[in-house]
C-alpha cells in the first residue's frame, strides 16, 4: 500500500537501540522457559544449535530497515528451530508491518505463525498433544496482535511526518508570501520615487540650462533660479534618500509616505507653471462621485510624466492637459504637446518613464496610447471607474 512507509520510521540513538534488544531479550527468555526441552540424548545439540541462530536472528535484526521483508521472513523462519529468535521475530514483524504493505505483512505473519506453531514438534521430548488447537490459536491470535501493532505504529508515523511536512510547507509559504509582499512593496515604493525623481531633476536641468545659456539675467533673477535650483536639488535628495532606505534589504518597508490624488493635479500644474512651462489644464470630472484612490494617483502620475517629459524634450512649448471621466465610463487622460525646437533634451533620460507608466495603468485595469510624430507627442490613458452603486 505505502511503499516508502519506512522513510517514516524515526533515526534511533543509543536508548531507541538498547530498550528493543532489552524487550526481545525478555521476549526469548519467556519462550524459553515456557518451553525448554525435555531431557533427551540430544537436547544439549538442539540447545545449542537454538543459541547458535538466536545469536545470529539478534545480529540479522540490526539490518531490518535496509532489508525488511528478507531479514523479517529469515528470522520468523528461524523460530522453528530456536525459541532464543522468537525476541527478533516479534521486533521484525512489527517493524516490516509499519510499513503497511499488506502482502509482506500476511506472508510474514503465515510463516511467524506456522514457524512458532512447528516449534512444539521440532523439539524434542516436547510434541503438540491432543489440543494441538490450542496454541497454534493462541499463535494465530499473537501474530494478528502483533501486526496491528505494527500497522497502527506505521499509520501514526506517516500522519505525524505529513503533519510536520504540511507544517514546514506552510511556514516556507508564509516566508514567501512575506518576501513576496515586501518585493512588491518596494517595487511600489520606487516607482513612485522614480516619478518624483524624474520630475525634480528635471527642474533642475532646466533651471540650470537657463542660467548657462542667459548670460544677460539680472542678478534678482539668477538670484531665484538659484534658489529654486537649490529647492529642487533638495528636494531630490530628500526622495532619493528614501528610495534608498526603502530598497535596502534589512530596511524596514514603509507605506505611510503621503500619495498624490486626482486633487493635487491643480497644484502640480501651478508648481510647473511657476518654473517657467505653459500649461494648460482642462478637468471634466463629476464632483459628486468620488474617483477611486488608485486611478486618482495613476492619472496625477500620468501627467506628472508627461510634464516631465515635455520639459526635457520641448522645452517652452505649451502642453495641454485634460482629464475627462463619469463613474461607468472610466477616466481619459491626454497629454499633448507640440515638437520641440531643441535637438537634444536637456536632461538624459532612463527610458523606463513611459514603461512604468504602461504598467501602471496595466495594473489599475487601463490602457495606455502613445502617439509620437512630426506634429508632436501626445500621451492617451484610460482608468476604469466603477459606478457607484
Amino acid at each position: 500500500m505505502h511503499e516508502s512507509a519506512v522513510d517514516y520510521a524515526p533515526r534511533l540513538g543509543w536508548w531507541g537501540h538498547t530498550w528493543r534488544v532489552v524487550a526481545c531479550l525478555l521476549t526469548s527468555a519467556v519462550v524459553l522457559i515456557d518451553m525448554a526441552p525435555r531431557e533427551t540424548s540430544h537436547a544439549h545439540v538442539f540447545l545449542a544449535v537454538d543459541i547458535l541462530i538466536g545469536v545470529a536472528a539478534y545480529v540479522a535484526m540490526f539490518y531490518r530497515r535496509r532489508w525488511p521483508l528478507a531479514v523479517a521472513l529469515a528470522i520468523n523462519a528461524a523460530t522453528l528451530i530456536s525459541g532464543l529468535a522468537a525476541g527478533p521475530a516479534v521486533l521484525t514483524a512489527v517493524s516490516l508491518a509499519t510499513r503497511r504493505v499488506y502482502w509482506q505483512v500476511v506472508l510474514v505473519g503465515v510463516v511467524g505463525a506456522a514457524a512458532g506453531f512447528g516449534y512444539l514438534y521440532v523439539e524434542p521430548g516436547r510434541g503438540g498433544g491432543p489440543n494441538w488447537w490450542v496454541p497454534l490459536g493462541f499463535g494465530i491470535a499473537v501474530t494478528i496482535a502483533m501486526m496491528a501493532v505494527g500497522m497502527y505504529i506505521g499509520s501514526r508515523r506517516e500522519l505525524v511526518f505529513t503533519l510536520r511536512e504540511r507544517a514546514r510547507q506552510a511556514e516556507a509559504q508564509q516566508e514567501l508570501r512575506v518576501e513576496s509582499a515586501r518585493a512588491a512593496e518596494r517595487e511600489r515604493i520606487a516607482r513612485e520615487m522614480h516619478d518624483v525623481l524624474a520630475h525634480r531633476i528635471s527642474m533642475v536641468s532646466m533651471h540650470a540650462g537657463a542660467l548657462a545659456f542667459r548670460q544677460d539675467l539680472p542678478a534678482e533673477q539668477v538670484r531665484e533660479t538659484a534658489a529654486l535650483i537649490q529647492t529642487s536639488a533638495h528636494q531630490a535628495l530628500t526622495d532619493l534618500r528614501e528610495v534608498l532606505g526603502v530598497l535596502r534589504e534589512d530596511a524596514e518597508v514603509r507605506g505611510d509616505r503621503p500619495q498624490p490624488t486626482l486633487g493635487d493635479l491643480p497644484g502640480l500644474v501651478a508648481e510647473a507653471r511657476a518654473n517657467g512651462m505653459c500649461v494648460d489644464l482642462a478637468v471634466e470630472v463629476d464632483p459628486t462621485v468620488p474617483v477611486p484612490d488608485q486611478a486618482g494617483r495613476t492619472v496625477y502620475r500620468v501627467v506628472q510624466e508627461g510634464l516631465t517629459n515635455a520639459r526635457k524634450h520641448a522645452a517652452g512649448v505649451r502642453v495641454e492637459v485634460s482629464v475627462v471621466g463619469t463613474a461607468g465610463d472610466g477616466v481619459e487622460v491626454w497629454v499633448r504637446n507640440r515638437r520641440g525646437f531643441g535637438q537634444t533634451p536637456l536632461a538624459p533620460g532612463s527610458g523606463l518613464g513611459l514603461v512604468g507608466l504602461r504598467e501602471r495603468a496595466e495594473l489599475a485595469g487601463g490602457r495606455l496610447d502613445v502617439d509620437d510624430d512630426r506634429e508632436g507627442f501626445a500621451l492617451h490613458v484610460w482608468l476604469p471607474w466603477p459606478a457607484a452603486a
